[in-house]
């Protein structure tokens, strides 16, 4: 029969010490490296230099440059440092805090959740107040959420009557040519003025989506070809939305809001946008439908 060997415990409880060192060291250093990367993408997407965010950080250059060379590991306090000298919005903030080893601060919550009744009724009034003429609430990426009655009389004039809780783009609606297009007089401009915003949009938030979006409206035919157009203006203080139909002429400007400070990830990306008649031939018609 072999001899039974009995290994030395304190050999052994060394060596795993050692495993459990070096899976941590792994750990920490993948944690670094992505955190390291995202900390330089946004430093150059804002168009800052090491020496300009460190000012705004109120830390030295010296850290800064150990924290995206992934040589320092980020306290939590040091991410949210960095993400508010970045004006990063809540949803890349969290991915930062993640990024870093930390759990995500900031909360996405449902419209219909119950504890944000406050705010969805205040969107509810805000959009029975603009009737009769239209108002609606979109994402931050064209997702129509909600709407009033003025817009949805708006809309079946245009296109005709829209299917029960159809999921309705107003990025697409607007650029593609099979929508509101054909209908847009001054098309052109409008959309012209739209792919800027959204091109500011995917420059100021960074987001895979936002940059989806902005693509997808790209390849719709005409859209380069209006980019490439001098603009001009018509002489009026604001650009108006000139819809024809049936020889109806609409015309409309718009105004949108955002909620002041919001601590969630959903509230700070809606947008409320009130359409408001330019002339009194418009209202009178909106009103008439009404």
């Amino acid at each position: 029969m072999a001899p039974v060997r009995f290994r030395d415990r304190k050999i052994d409880d060394k060596m795993h010490a050692e495993r459990r060192g070096s899976t941590t060291w792994q750990v920490s250093m993948e944690t670094s490296a992505a955190f390291a990367e995202k900390l330089r993408w946004w430093r150059h997407h804002r168009g800052l230099s090491q020496l300009a965010l460190a000012g705004r950080a109120e830390i030295s250059q010296r850290h800064l440059s150990f924290l995206e060379l992934g040589r320092a590991a980020p306290s939590r306090e040091m991410v949210d440092r960095l993400a508010v000298a970045l004006a990063m919005p809540l949803r890349q903030h969290n991915e930062m805090l993640l990024a870093a080893g930390y759990a995500p601060q900031w909360r996405q919550r449902d419209l219909a959740a119950p504890d944000v009744t406050q705010v969805a009724g205040a969107l509810d009034h805000m959009l029975a107040q603009q009737a009769p003429y239209p108002a609606i609430v979109v994402d931050r990426h064209w997702n129509l959420l909600r709407s009033n009655a003025g817009a949805v009389r708006l809309m079946e004039f245009l296109i005709g009557p829209l299917e029960p809780d159809a999921a309705i783009n107003m990025a697409d609606a607007l650029v593609s040519p099979h929508v509101l297009r054909q209908h847009l007089v001054n098309w052109t401009e409008v959309v012209r003025h739209f792919i800027r915003s959204v091109e500011a949009d995917a420059a100021a938030d960074g987001l895979a989506g936002t940059a989806e979006l902005l693509e997808r409206l790209m390849r719709y035919g005409g859209v380069s070809e209006a980019l490439g157009e001098t603009a001009r203006s018509d002489g009026g203080a604001v650009l108006a939305m000139h819809f024809r139909k049936g020889g109806i002429d609409l015309r409309l400007f718009t105004a949108i809001a955002t909620l002041g400070t919001p601590q969630d990830i959903t509230l700070q990306e809606l947008r409320i946008e009130f359409f408001f008649p330019m002339d009194d031939a418009t209202a009178q018609t909106m009103r008439g439908w009404a």
